[in-house]
């Protein structure tokens, strides 16, 4: 590497540097307020499934068994033992990775009628101060609408912010499957909201599914927790790295269920999981949108066997975030880099931070042909 190259790595570093700590002193007291607590291990209920012996052996452990394993157990049961399970353990079943598709939905919308009736109670609770009311009446609503007839719904965990994964297409069927792993600021409530609709994993899963002809089932998939705003959540891989496990766990669920490798479309601070997680993903192709690093300097780097991408477009304000990793902030190479050695993608028509799956534009055609397998 030559003089020149270092000093301006030198300039990126220390601009990085100075970015984040006026961003982290300015907004001490927001930033300490909004850092997040990573839902991690397993799924609520794990402790009643672990104790159940009903079927004369113990059950598959949620937090140790590998999804294959989970696969091939519910494949030696009864259609009957499958769902006396999911009746008595919904909340298990319904985000037990390797389990059934079809018990899945099943076992969900158990889970959020329970979680509706919970919310119901506890919006009448004269107890509970008018904000907790609202907040209960609101959480209902939200159970009401992911009931609606015709929603597949792929997981459902009301903890904390909540977390939610929902199917668009056929997965039993489906030759092509995708998955979108969103950024900041996506949670049970905001996943599928009707503003900056191709900024939420709904909107750009409803998009693709379109853009293909149906010939790909899409997941548009919350499954960590993700960044509230731009502070020291956004700025490190901590959310990320919590989050990476369970996405390359719930990805192995999928094959291991009987989808096909799928193509991981990885937004913004959800490309930052996708990059820690990529050693472990059986996908076919990975592709960054919006990204501020993989935490990779390069493709190999990533240790994967998938087909990795990388698109933004100019008007993308990510452009403008220095792409170094100092002291364990920031995110890495910009994988558009072409040094890099990502795929590019055509981003030209795409209009800022959240366009690239915006109907006409040269990302989401580009897009449609890496899912369905044309794109080389």
């Amino acid at each position: 590497m030559g003089l020149s190259s270092w000093k301006q790595r030198g300039r990126r570093a220390v601009a990085t540097a100075a970015l984040t700590a006026i961003a982290v002193s300015g907004t001490a007291g927001w930033a300490s307020g909004h850092e997040q607590r990573p839902l991690t291990g397993p799924p609520p209920g794990t402790a009643s499934w672990r104790a159940d012996d009903s079927l004369g052996g113990r059950l598959p452990d949620p937090a140790t068994t590998e999804p294959a394993q989970v696969a091939a157990f519910f494949r030696g049961l009864t259609g009957a033992d499958q769902h006396e399970l999911v009746a008595r353990h919904p909340s298990v079943v319904g985000n037990l990775d390797g389990a059934p598709i079809a018990l899945r939905y099943e076992a969900n919308a158990i889970s959020l009628r329970m979680e509706q009736a919970r919310a119901r109670a506890e919006a009448k609770d004269p107890g509970l101060t008018e904000r907790q009311r609202d907040s209960a009446r609101a959480r209902a609503d939200r159970c009401s609408q992911l009931l609606e007839q015709g929603r597949r719904i792929l997981t459902f965990d009301p903890r904390g912010r909540g977390q939610v994964a929902e199917v668009y297409g056929d997965l039993d069927t489906a030759r092509h499957v995708s998955v979108i792993v969103p950024g900041s600021d996506i949670d049970l409530g905001t996943f599928d909201r009707a503003k900056d609709v191709y900024g939420t994993p709904a909107g750009m899963a409803r998009s693709l599914h379109r853009a293909t002809s149906g010939q790909t089932a899409t997941v548009a998939w919350v499954g960590y927790t993700t960044p509230v705003g731009l502070g020291p959540d956004a700025a490190t891989g901590r959310l990320a790295e919590a989050g990476a496990p369970r996405l390359a766990r719930f990805v192995q669920g999928l094959t291991a269920a009987g989808a096909p490798s799928p193509t991981v479309f990885c937004h913004s601070y959800g490309s930052v999981v996708c990059g820690i997680a990529a050693s472990r993903l059986p996908a076919s192709d990975l592709v960054a949108l919006g990204s501020p690093g993989l935490r990779a300097d390069t493709v190999a780097g990533l240790h994967t066997h998938a087909r990795v991408w990388a698109a933004r477009n100019d008007s993308d304000w990510i452009s403008k975030v220095p792409n170094v990793e100092l002291f364990g902030l920031g995110h890495g190479t910009d994988p558009t880099d072409p040094d890099f050695g990502a795929r590019r993608v055509p981003a030209e028509h795409a209009q800022g931070h959240t366009g690239y799956f915006a109907p006409g534009t040269d990302s989401l055609r580009a897009f449609a042909d890496i899912a369905t397998g044309a794109a080389s």
